[in-house]
């Protein structure tokens, strides 16, 4: 499992994530226990070198016998012209919009991919994915989603307004939701369950408590900086919510956060290394 993020603020956006992969096996019986967590995945891409693009990714850590990350850096090969054996249309050049690079993003991972390896699966894995950064000559960055569940896919999706700001996770998303919603994920379960609030009502129900408990947390002005401090917190929060969890610690190892702005584009804050760091 995981916990990836994209925090955004006028001044830029932010990318972080922790290292857990978490390898799970199920039973003739149907059951699935985790057999073993790995804290050196990567989970944070610069989608293009040199221009301000970015992805994010949380579920599944592989798609086939291939690693997502893997995966992305073939698909980065091909954007950066590298790869000349699809056409002239994957190259990532002047002017390029994030919308556009997101379609390409889906045709490559989900069409290309994902359709042909899990076709005749009866269990396919979920996995959901980022694309953000700026546009050519836009102020202000985007962030589009896209989500494959149970074979399908579903985006990619703007996930807020292009002068908007806010705070968007995936994977583990309890302990991110109990400080920043107010509440956990299993609480309309409870309503329901325990006291008796009818599901068709749940709905109305959920966005009045959301509204009147959210903690403003992310402020559009705030320095990009602060912005940077704030995903660590929440990445780092998630990573001990999930150490003193009962069960797996299925989120930890070295966080990783990327920071893309208008003027320094693409900018790595934090991340792992294959050998020492005073090497690089």
């Amino acid at each position: 499992m995981t916990i990836a993020l994209s925090l955004k603020v006028n001044d830029g956006l932010v990318l972080a994530a922790d290292s857990a992969s978490t390898l799970i096996t199920q039973e003739p019986s149907g059951s699935r226990g985790v057999v073993n967590v790995y804290n050196n995945a990567n989970k944070i891409f610069n989608l293009r070198k040199g221009l301000p693009i970015g992805a994010i990714t949380w579920g599944a850590g592989n798609i086939g016998t291939s690693s997502t990350s893997t995966l992305i850096k073939d698909l980065r090969q091909r954007f950066s012209g590298d790869d000349t054996r699809h056409g002239e249309k994957w190259k990532i050049s002047e002017p390029y919009t994030i919308d556009a690079i997101a379609e390409l993003f889906r045709e490559f991972i989900y069409d290309e991919i994902y359709v042909p390896t899990f076709k005749d699966a009866p269990h396919k894995p979920q996995v959901g994915f980022i694309i953000a950064g700026y546009s050519s000559g836009e102020p202000m960055a985007e962030e589009y989603q896209i989500d494959i569940v149970d074979g399908h896919c579903n985006g990619p999706r703007l996930l807020r307004p292009k002068h908007d700001s806010g705070l968007t996770w995936g994977g583990e998303p309890e302990a991110i939701s109990r400080l920043i919603l107010g509440f956990g994920t299993q609480l309309p379960v409870v309503l329901e369950q325990n006291l008796g609030i009818p599901r068709d009502q749940l709905s109305q129900v959920m966005a009045v408590i959301q509204q009147n408990l959210t903690a403003p947390l992310v402020i559009p002005a705030m320095p990009f900086q602060d912005a940077i401090d704030l995903a660590e917190f929440l990445v780092g929060m998630t990573i001990q919510f999930s150490r003193f969890s009962p069960g797996a610690p299925t989120v930890g190892g070295p966080i990783e956060i990327a920071a893309i702005s208008k003027h320094e584009g693409f900018k790595w804050i934090q991340r792992k290394h294959y050998y020492h760091r005073d090497l690089n």
